[in-house]
């Protein structure tokens, strides 16, 4: 009996390292991370592909209450962040497309209440639903499984530590924020910027005529109109996002 309660508890410590990496990437990685998979969903999901995955290597046994098992307690749930967050910037880029569009065509004051980012303009929540499809259809879960199994290849458990230098790498990465949303957002902004000018010609050269009036409805009249038009152009902009998002994912675990 004492002999199969030891094997249990040298199971559980063996079985708790994958588990912790993934769990973490479940809690910060998008798609994942929504409200709409709740707590049993989610300890459901990390134990199914824990199981999944266990047969696979070789895990040490670490106990989690020494010195050694919270440094790696640690360890394995910054590696899971830390590849949730890579790709979280992604999200925060085409959030703040929509918030910079939503700003230029005067519905910044039309929101909605998103249950994961709270208080979201009504076309920031347009692209995000558009981003989610573009990940999904990208097969983008598949894709973010298939990178953190091999990643306990590349950084196994026990022996490798992460370094200072991921860290930087996702300080670096998160400039994408600023660069994707003015990719993203440029077709619709640049448009709306010569209608501005338009308005202000019209303004000089008929000081009678009520800008509030006449220009609120022609720029949101115009914003939906190139949204539009340039709404290929935007899905396409979105899914390079993605991909350099996997592909820092993979420079981020040493996948080659």
């Amino acid at each position: 009996m004492n002999l199969l309660a030891a094997e249990i508890v040298e199971r559980f410590y063996t079985f708790l390292w994958p588990m912790l990496r993934i769990s973490a990437l479940l809690i910060s990685a998008p798609v994942f991370s929504l409200r709409a998979l709740n707590l049993r969903i989610r300890i459901l999901l990390g134990l199914s592909l824990t199981w999944l995955v266990y047969p696979l290597h070789v895990w040490p046994n670490i106990d989690p209450v020494s010195p050694a098992g919270l440094i790696e307690i640690f360890n394995q749930i910054s590696i899971g962040l830390l590849m949730g967050l890579t790709l979280q910037v992604v999200t925060a880029a085409i959030l703040l497309a929509g918030q910079s569009v939503s700003n230029a065509m005067g519905l910044s004051i039309a929101n909605m209440m998103d249950p994961n980012l709270g208080n979201v303009p009504v076309i920031a929540q347009f692209l995000l639903i558009l981003s989610t499809l573009i990940f999904v259809g990208l097969g983008g879960h598949a894709i973010l499984l298939g990178l953190v199994i091999e990643s306990f290849t590349t950084m196994p458990i026990g022996k490798q530590l992460l370094s200072q230098a991921a860290w930087v790498h996702l300080v670096s990465w998160s400039s994408m924020i600023f660069l994707g949303a003015l990719l993203t957002a440029l077709p619709v902004m640049v448009a709306l910027l010569f209608i501005n000018i338009g308005l202000g010609v019209a303004t000089r050269a008929a000081p009678s005529l009520n800008i509030f009036s006449v220009g609120f409805p022609a720029m949101i009249a115009a914003g939906f109109a190139v949204l539009m038009i340039a709404l290929p152009s935007i899905g396409s902009r979105i899914q390079w996002l993605w991909l350099q998002g996997f592909g820092q994912v993979r420079s981020l675990v040493g996948i080659s």
